[in-house]
């Protein structure tokens, strides 16, 4: 008797799932043949932990990748590699496949945001993915400039200042007082950008500053300049990062909160947080989520949001909602728009604190700082910032623009995260 037949819609999927494996085991030989993580390493380690699952595997845990890759038998201790390391292995794979043509590949792995998995994107999916990249690189079109320095003068100003007059120490919050009674010291972590320079040697004056979100640090162009010459063979790194203006203002209102800590707070650029920023402070991070670097990975991998095809756009996952800022359109004109602003904290494995303070755009993180360290919370807010528990809670709310003024917020969810 012959068994059973795999007939229509079966055979065909069962067709479409042999040909997903062998194309994905295909393009993990090509990676490993073309060294792109490396001839040894953890980022290689992590990479072949992940392709050896398969590419339907249900994704791995963090307490597995810690224990399979790192040796860490205890997940409570892993001090955030391995969310470190998913971002970097993320961020290798996002950068090997911008430096070639699409031709080379056909279709490329990527690791999902919010999962532990190595997935074989179909070429529709490839389309999104170049799509939702130009929509990204298409946000650095806004007028927003400043150096890090400035907020690093602001924020020892703020400090000088209420200490040389011995003005009232202000409120601390539910939102704030876990970090002023901790033991560990403040890191305010700035989302910052990257920028490199096109030079024309012939013409001097066409020379311009570039702003890439495929970019991010001197290594990363060093890199693209060795794959994709044609592209960016005539740019150099000046060592140039900028903030947005936003970032000024939201820290106006933070640090006289945050300085009454006993010990001092220190201030860096999200470009160069990493494992050990986690192992040895708490952290707040300050700037829109496109600057968040890795803090985007550690927020969102346990977070009832995620973010949407760009960075102007956030999903409630519970209810598919979606919230998509409007001041790149609007900012210009006399009319009304809508931006979004982010507040979360909540304990990494490791012990760190958290705090996230971050808007969409320049409107929502200027409407959304001084609500932060209010003394007059939204009672739904600070409820939840009094819970006890290391799980935290988020925030989200909607902050109406006009020509970049913060006129009015609203509540639209606070609930304990996931």
């Amino acid at each position: 008797m012959k068994g059973p037949q795999l007939t229509g819609t079966a055979e065909n999927l069962a067709g479409t799932a042999s040909q997903d494996s062998s194309a994905f085991q295909a393009e993990v030989a090509r990676l490993r043949e073309r060294g792109v993580l490396g001839e040894s390493g953890r980022l290689l380690d992590l990479f072949n932990f992940l392709a050896g699952r398969g590419e339907s595997a249900e994704a791995a845990s963090q307490a597995e990748i810690a224990e399979m890759v790192f040796g860490q038998t205890n997940a409570e201790s892993d001090d955030a590699t391995v969310r470190v390391y998913i971002h970097r292995l993320r961020k290798r794979l996002e950068e090997h496949y911008s430096s070639e043509e699409p031709v080379a590949w056909q279709r490329r792995l990527s690791i999902p945001p919010g999962t532990y998995a190595l997935r074989l994107e179909r070429p529709s999916d490839s389309d999104t993915v170049e799509s939702n990249t130009e929509a990204r690189r298409s946000w650095a079109k806004g007028g927003v400039a400043a150096a890090v320095l400035l907020v690093v003068l602001l924020g020892a100003f703020l400090l000088g200042q209420r200490l040389s007059t011995g003005q009232q120490v202000v409120p601390v919050n539910s939102v704030w007082q876990p970090f002023i009674q901790s033991e560990r010291p403040i890191m305010v972590v700035v989302g910052d950008y990257y920028m490199f320079g096109e030079i024309d040697y012939l013409n001097p004056q066409d020379g311009r500053l570039i702003r890439d979100f495929q970019i991010n640090s001197k290594t990363d162009l060093a890199r693209a300049q060795q794959f994709n010459p044609d592209r960016y063979g005539d740019t150099e790194d000046f060592g140039l990062t900028y903030l947005p203006v936003s970032s000024a203002y939201a820290l106006r209102s933070i640090m006289p909160v945050l300085s009454q800590h006993r010990a001092p707070v220190s201030i860096m650029p999200a470009s160069e947080v990493n494992s050990d920023t986690f192992r040895y402070f708490n952290i707040v991070y300050v700037g829109l989520f496109s600057g968040m670097g890795l803090l985007e990975d550690v927020n969102f991998m346990r977070s009832s949001l995620a973010v949407g095809e760009s960075y102007d756009e956030l999903i409630d996952l519970d209810k598919d909602q979606h919230f998509v800022s409007e001041e790149a359109r609007k900012a210009t004109s006399a009319n009304y728009y809508r931006d979004y602003a982010y507040l979360s904290v909540f304990t990494e494995p490791g012990g760190a604190l958290v705090g996230i303070v971050a808007g969409a755009r320049d409107t929502g993180l200027r409407g959304i700082a001084p609500i932060a360290v209010s003394d007059g919370l939204p009672p739904d807010v600070e409820s939840r910032a009094e819970e006890e528990g290391s799980a935290g809670f988020e925030a989200l709310f909607e902050v109406t623009g006009q020509q970049g003024a913060d006129l009015n917020e609203k509540l639209l969810l606070s609930r304990r995260r996931p």
